[in-house]
């Protein structure tokens, strides 16, 4: 198994500090969002480094789910995973009664991270500056020198190592996922996700099995990418692989489902249902994805099983504020955005199957996940519009998004793809959070 963390390229998210004098009432006049609301993004909401930390502590670290892996990622007592909710480095436990386990990872004595590696198997987690050991729940089990030696040195008599444990997070699994948040006042998963749920009970009805991993850096805001797996109707402008060898069109049957709160989204296609109308036809001539003369050499890549019985040839399934579902075909993975400044974050692809899959279906599985992925064809076009998008917004002083398809408000577009509803719902649910 590779290390998705060794394959993503560390550049340092530090920026040289800049001494600010007071804010003018202009630069303050610009700050205010538009008065479109929800139907406009200003875009120096993707540029502000205030926001941006603003963000971590009331957005990623506040009350929402954040996804950590999977199950089978850590399958055994001892078994351990790094990764990141934002920028807060945090460590994912098997322990040995068999319970999941999130804490932030960074010792409670001097800061210092507990586990560097991706991925591991130990008894306990040691910090190597000055061996804090903690059991796989986060519990201090030993404090080097504790007592002093030969009378001298020594922490106070009142330390007391049950206070002083890594600072744990909720954790809650559904279907082989596993989410934790820093917030006690979260409501349950499942009904965090309210509707959304079913779309992933859909794909992952059975153990998984992880088939690799790919991460790449996006020189752009997270959220320019965590619109773009809502944007239900670019699919078929942008990505002409999908429009032209037929596995997503918008003359296709499709939907969109959201939860109540408008948080969460999943939208879906069934190759082989095009009903065309005079106004498709009309449209189609000007999109690029329209090219019916085009041919693969090696259409393999094409011939996918309609494995869940339902048509379904494309399913990608999103929850705030940073987690992707996807089935394209018979590739199924997951994408977990982490954000790396105001100008970049990195997204990890992690591919996987059913344990049960037979050698020709992981085959099958292997070949199609080069639809996606940091080099796919077909996603390797979302990162590229979205460090477009980064560079032409500037220093975002001026301008906005315009957020109108399919209506102007949060329920209007209905279930139809062709709508911007679940990005109007994005923004709704992103400014009551950050109070903007």
């Amino acid at each position: 198994m590779k290390d998705p963390l060794l394959m993503c390229p560390e550049e340092s998210n530090h920026q040289t500090a800049v001494v600010r004098g007071p804010e003018t009432s202009a630069q303050r006049a610009l700050k205010k969002w538009p008065t479109g609301g929800f139907t406009r993004a200003p875009y120096w909401v993707y540029v502000d480094p205030d926001v941006y930390a603003k963000e971590q502590l009331t957005i990623f670290r506040g009350k929402t789910w954040n996804y950590l892996g999977l199950e089978a990622e850590v399958p055994e007592p001892g078994s351990f995973k790094t990764t990141y909710i934002g920028e807060t480095s945090v460590l994912l436990t098997r322990a040995e009664d068999g319970s999941l386990n999130a804490m932030v990872n960074r010792c409670a004595h001097r800061g210092n991270m507990v586990c560097r590696e991706a991925f591991g198997t130990v008894k306990k987690l040691n910090c190597v500056y000055h061996a804090w050991n903690y059991n796989l729940k986060g519990d201090l089990t030993h404090a080097a020198f504790r007592h002093g030696l030969r009378g001298e040195g020594g922490l106070p008599k009142d330390f007391d190592m049950a206070e002083h444990g890594l600072q744990k997070l909720r954790v809650a699994t559904l279907c082989g996922l596993v989410f934790a948040t820093f917030s006690d006042e979260t409501e349950p998963l499942e009904d965090w996700l309210g509707d959304v749920a079913t779309g992933i009970r859909r794909v992952l009805h059975k153990p998984l099995k992880v088939l690799g991993y790919d991460t790449q850096r996006i020189h752009a805001n997270w959220k320019a990418y965590h619109e773009n797996p809502r944007d239900s109707y670019h699919a078929n402008i942008l990505h002409t692989f999908y429009g032209t060898f037929g596995l997503s069109r918008q003359s296709q049957e499709s939907g969109m489902v959201l939860d109540g709160a408008g948080r969460h989204v999943y939208f879906y296609t069934k190759a082989g249902t095009e009903k065309k109308s005079e106004d498709f036809n009309t449209t189609a001539a000007d999109l690029r994805s329209h090219n019916d003369d085009l041919k693969l050499e090696d259409p393999s890549i094409l011939k996918w099983r309609d494995e869940f019985g339902d048509g379904v040839s494309i399913q990608i399934l999103t929850t705030y504020p940073s987690f992707v579902l996807h089935q394209i075909a018979n590739s199924l993975a997951t994408r977990q955005l982490l954000p790396k400044g105001p100008g970049q974050c990195d997204l990890v692809w992690t591919y996987f199957g059913f344990e049960d899959d037979d050698a020709e279906t992981t085959r099958m599985r292997l070949l199609q996940a080069n639809l996606a992925g940091s080099a796919g064809m077909v996603s390797v076009e979302d990162a590229a519009v979205c460090e477009m998008m980064q560079r032409a917004m500037a220093d975002g002083q001026s301008g906005a998004s315009f957020i109108e398809m399919g209506g102007r408000e949060l329920d209007s577009g209905g279930a139809s793809k062709l709508s911007e509803r679940a990005i109007r719902n994005f923004w709704h649910n992103y400014r009551q959070d950050m109070d903007l």
